[in-house]
């Protein structure tokens, strides 16, 4: 009998957390289906698996660290979509809800070319690119990812996208249960693997332009020096990002409100919180 209790317990155990992730998904279709009858809806596709996927892995893996991985052309709406989730993460005040690693950090710091050449208009006639993966650290910033996912903190690196320096001692990241990840290159071959999610955020190319030349001007590229790197960004888009589509968990609306984003995943996670003891 002593032998037997331990498999009448974990039979217990078993049906009762495929019963909460019945319920998980449940409820997240339901937000999915509801969301598919706006006029613009957030989620614009979604893989067959992922509302499973996502129960399961709460419901059984509910210790560990999900990280997101969202990706999306220039100026798609990649942070605004993380800087809204956050909102929605933090109403209720916890701490070690969410980390987030952003891709654009993690630039490698080009400010001797950008002086040598001595403007951003001679450094892009050399044919130097800021659009593709090789011009990111991303060995560095996957590293930091599978740190936080083992309950490790990290510091990442802070850039300066006028002046192209790359400051080591940026802002200290700490391990939490989920770590949001975005950036060009979140879900680039060598990255993608260590994401549990994976999100592509989709953009007309009209909105895409007219929302990256006025960041632009912020970033020190005017005339030419912004019709340059514009051309650029079109063309690595179509070599490095927009593949990624395909392999996406999730395709992401980004011409949604702010408001409705934060609407949206705000009842993710209560879903998840509410039904997870």
């Amino acid at each position: 009998m002593r032998n037997l209790l331990p498999t009448v317990y974990d039979c217990y155990s078993c049906k009762e957390d495929m019963e909460l992730v019945s319920q998980i998904v449940e409820a997240l279709k339901k937000i999915l289906d509801e969301d598919k009858n706006e006029f613009q809806p957030l989620f614009l596709r979604t893989s067959d698996n992922l509302v499973y996927n996502v129960a399961n892995k709460a419901v059984h893996e509910r210790k560990k660290t999900f990280a997101v991985g969202i990706t999306g052309e220039s100026a798609s709406g990649k942070t605004v979509f993380v800087d809204n989730t956050i909102k929605a993460c933090v109403k209720d005040k916890n701490e070690g809800i969410y980390t987030v690693i952003r891709c654009d950090d993690y630039y490698k710091d080009t400010s001797k070319e950008l002086k040598k050449a001595g403007s951003y208009e001679a450094l892009f006639k050399t044919g130097f690119s800021f659009d593709t993966p090789d011009a990111m650290n991303l060995e560095l910033m996957k590293e930091h990812i599978l740190a936080l996912k083992n309950g490790q903190e990290v510091t990442s690196p802070m850039y300066d996208f006028v002046t192209c320096e790359s400051n080591p001692a940026g802002e200290l990241k700490k391990p939490a249960k989920v770590v949001l990840t975005e950036g060009l290159y979140v879900l680039n071959k060598n990255v993608r693997d260590i994401m549990d999610v994976k999100v592509y955020v989709y953009t007309p190319l009209d909105v895409i332009r007219e929302r990256w030349y006025k960041r632009a001007v912020l970033r020190g590229k005017t005339n030419e020096a912004a019709d340059l790197q514009f051309a650029d960004v079109n063309k690595t888009a179509q070599q490095y990002i927009r593949p990624v589509y395909g392999i996406s968990d999730a395709v992401i609306n980004g011409l949604v409100s702010q408001e409705y984003i934060q609407y949206i995943t705000d009842r993710i996670f209560h879903v998840l919180r509410d039904i997870i003891p």
